[in-house]
This record gives C-alpha cells, sequence and structure tokens, in this order.
C-alpha cells in the first residue's frame, strides 16, 4: 500500500478533497483497509485517493459521503476535485504513471510525452491545431512537461521505450528542436534513468502496427496496459488483454536494436541534425 504522505491541502483542490477524506477517515476511528471495505474498493485505492494521486469516481464519493456521515461533502466536491489538465482519457493514465514501478511504452509515431522536450510538445500540438490560443498551447506543454517529474522522485519507476525508428527521423519541429530531443533522450539513457531501443525501419511490418501503447505494473496492483488512438484512448486491467500487449512489446524489444545500438543511432542522428541545422543557419547568413 502506498505510504501516508503530508497533504497540503492549499496545493490543489484535489489535494483539499483528499486531505478532507483522510480527516473524515481518521475521525470516524477508521483505517484505509476498513473505509476500503466500506465502500467497496481496497484500502491502496483509499490510500491513493488520500494522498490526491488519483481521481475519485461519482459512486465513491456516495459512499463516502454515507459511511463518514459527510452530508454530502465529496458528491457536492466531486467535479472540482476531478479537473485534470489533461484530455479525459488520459487523465487516469498520469495518475497511474505516477504509482508504477515499471513503465513501457511503444512509440510508433512520435516521441513518447514522458520524454518530450518543451520545444518538441510545442510543435506537436501546433502540427495537431494550427490555430490554437497560444495560452492553450501553453497550458497542455506545460501539463506533459509535468508527467516527467516520476523520474525525479525517490520511487522513480523502471522506465523503457521501444521506438520506431521513424521516431527519431521524422524532423517534428526542425532540425534544431529534433537534436535537442535526441540529446535529451540520450542524456537520460546515459544517465541510467531509461531504457531505449529503436526499431530499425529494415524490419518492415512489425508486432506494434496496432498503434500506440503503454504497459504499468504497481508493487500492490495488478498490471494495466493503455492502448491510444487519434481522439481517444482506453485502459485495460482485464489479464487476458494485459498479457496481450505484453507479448506484443516482448516481440518488439526482441526485434529492435539492442540498447547499446539504438543509443548510438539515437546520438548519430541527433548530430546529423545539428548538421543540418547549421547548414540552413549558413545558408539563411549568405542569402
Amino acid at each position: 500500500m502506498p505510504k501516508p504522505r503530508t497533504i497540503d491541502p492549499s496545493e490543489s483542490t484535489r489535494a483539499m478533497y483528499g486531505a478532507e477524506l483522510r480527516h473524515r477517515r481518521e475521525r470516524a476511528g477508521m483505517s484505509q483497509e476498513e473505509l476500503g471495505t466500506a465502500m467497496f474498493i481496497t484500502g491502496a485505492h483509499v490510500g491513493m485517493l488520500e494522498a490526491g494521486t488519483r481521481r475519485m469516481q461519482p459512486e465513491f464519493a456516495k459512499m463516502a459521503d454515507e459511511v463518514l456521515g459527510a452530508d454530502g461533502f465529496f458528491t457536492r466536491n466531486l467535479e472540482a476535485a476531478r479537473k485534470s489538465p489533461y484530455e479525459h482519457h488520459f487523465a487516469d493514465v498520469v495518475e497511474f504513471e505516477g504509482l508504477a514501478h515499471t513503465i513501457k511504452d511503444w512509440a510508433p509515431i512520435l516521441v513518447p510525452g514522458l520524454l518530450q522536450t518543451a520545444e518538441y510538445t510545442q510543435a506537436v500540438v501546433r502540427a495537431y491545431d494550427p490555430v490554437l490560443d497560444e495560452g492553450i498551447v501553453e497550458e497542455r506543454v506545460a501539463a506533459r512537461q509535468a508527467r516527467a517529474h516520476i523520474f525525479t522522485n525517490p520511487g522513480k519507476p523502471r522506465y523503457w521505450a521501444v521506438l520506431d525508428e521513424m521516431v527519431v527521423r521524422r524532423p517534428v519541429g526542425g532540425p534544431a528542436v529534433m537534436a535537442a530531443q535526441l540529446w535529451h533522450i540520450a542524456a537520460m539513457a546515459r544517465r541510467h534513468r531509461i531504457i531505449v531501443q529503436v526499431l530499425p525501419l529494415t524490419e518492415g511490418a512489425n508486432a506494434g502496427t496496432g498503434g500506440i501503447f503503454k504497459l504499468m505494473a504497481f508493487n500492490d496492483e495488478p498490471p494495466m496496459a493503455y492502448s491510444q488512438a487519434s481522439e481517444t484512448g482506453r485502459l485495460f486491467d482485464e489479464p487476458t488483454m494485459v498479457t496481450r500487449f505484453t507479448l506484443t512489446y516482448d516481440l518488439l524489444g526482441g526485434t529492435a536494436l539492442s540498447p547499446g545500438a539504438s543509443l548510438a543511432l539515437i546520438e548519430q542522428a541527433a548530430e546529423e541534425y545539428e548538421d543540418a541545422h547549421r547548414t540552413r543557419s549558413e545558408d539563411r547568413t549568405l542569402a
């Protein structure tokens, strides 16, 4: 079960919500396990709600009000506590990333969000909606950057990514942005923060043609898989589906370059982007 942490209710509405849940539970003389039993969830789930790392669902808010005699507090404040800077289908994924001890990403199109630089993210957001308000662009960039804080946490997860080589070759944002992005990935790999493999284009058809997906494993909960499409995504905790995604990931890792060879390819590509940027700058100067 996640260890209780000191909650600062001023951090956010969700932190306030979690602090109130803990306060009322302790005042009722109940343990997390006891409250979880009364709400038909695990004690670990209660701990996540109190820590503000998991969103309260409507049915649980109603049960918390009833069990703790909260006079409708949790139901009334539910929407404010559930607000997230992420798309509705992705908000839960971000929470689970912060709880996972292992995260594995398959990235056939773009650099995984957890590894993106701010400039790369900005280019992606702008390409998706060229007329988007600048304030919204900044919010989305900040939200994606905030996810990377898990790599600096004491209990940072083990992270493994398999990238299609097109992710490395596609010049998102131009040569300068791509060079910085690839050096960022290389630096994290060289500091032993992450493991990255590249699936070469020469492999042709591969097991990951079905699209983007993520695997997450936890200490106290069953593993989960997340599959993403253009406008939506879905979380899976059914053992058969998680096993299927795990097999696909293993096949991708087995046909990808080794971590060492992948790092060499990424750094070589970064140098090529730097050369291209330098040449472009010189041409502009001469013009």
